[in-house]
């Protein structure tokens, strides 16, 4: 499992795990080591809030020299994801919500192409009918996986398409549904009355089918990134995240500070542009190949 991070992730590999690494060679764990870890955690995007937590806990349990270290901070970092809990993979309705720009729609392509690999017939709505791009966007997509997909016009109202989507859905008995959202309206009031609207679309439509929504944020943005999981977490319920762009950024901190401070778990990580670069996140291998082997 280590060889993912080393070789998939090569910048977190390069800009973190290989600097913490060090720290678990040093013969004495005092005071200063301590700061230095606490600059280093913070610079991978932990957030200072989270950094003083992991740091708190590990002056608590004085971990002596290096091997300690490692032995102490591994079960901390895993128990810090653990607390937002854990996504259950299991709703067959998945509604996308993220800003412009966060791989939103690259990730939806992502995980199509991953249940049309378990053999799951799979519907794409493309609801975000704000930005002109997206629907050709998409269409492309469905049409390289082999995915049907439904379309509205420039500028219709998306929870008509939404509408449209879900008598699909039960007409034709697909397995899945995934719906794309805008990624930018006028203000946080607009963005919460039409997930809301949505919403009550599918649940009308679709009512004993659970639904999940899952947050695309770019890893790259670091604590932006944190900023927009907060915002979003305020105009509705978010049962996972998709972390894009992994490969992109040296820093995987942030997956710290979303779980410590907004008790959202990570679903899914994604990195590279080819479908198949999506990956099913596990707090406990993700740590034990942060902290190497």
């Amino acid at each position: 499992m280590f060889s993912f991070i080393k070789q998939k992730l090569h910048k977190i590999y390069t800009g973190f795990t290989s600097k913490l690494s060090a720290f678990f060679g040093r013969t004495t764990i005092d005071e200063a080591t301590l700061h230095e870890l606490e600059l280093l955690l913070i610079s991978a995007d932990t957030g200072v809030t989270t950094t003083r937590r992991i740091i708190d806990q590990l002056k608590k349990q004085a971990p002596a020299h290096g091997t300690a270290l490692r032995a102490v901070l591994e079960p901390i970092l895993i128990s810090i994801l653990r607390c937002a809990g854990s996504y259950e993979d299991t709703a067959p309705v998945y509604l996308l919500v993220g800003i412009n720009g966060s791989g939103k729609t690259t990730s939806i392509s992502k995980l199509a192409y991953q249940l049309r690999a378990q053999g799951k017939r799979v519907l794409l709505v493309a609801a975000d009918t704000f930005r002109a791009a997206a629907p050709e966007q998409l269409t492309s997509w469905a049409q390289s996986i082999g995915v049907d997909i439904v379309l509205g016009t420039n500028q219709q109202d998306p929870a008509a398409v939404v509408f449209s989507g879900c008598e699909r859905f039960k007409k034709e008995g697909y397995d899945a549904l995934i719906i794309d959202t805008a990624g930018r309206l006028h203000t946080k009031v607009n963005l919460m009355h039409e997930l809301a609207k949505i919403k009550r679309v599918i649940t009308k439509q679709l009512p004993d089918v659970p639904v999940s929504t899952l947050l695309t944020i770019d890893a790259m943005l670091g604590q932006n990134s944190f900023e927009q999981a907060k915002l979003f977490k305020e105009c509705t319920a978010i049962e996972g995240i998709i972390l894009t762009k992994m490969d992109g950024t040296g820093k995987g901190g942030i997956v710290f500070a979303i779980a410590d401070q907004l008790h959202i778990p990570i679903a899914y990580i994604t990195f590279g542009e080819q479908r198949e670069q999506i990956k099913k996140f596990d707090a406990q291998s993700f740590v034990h190949e942060l902290v190497g082997e």
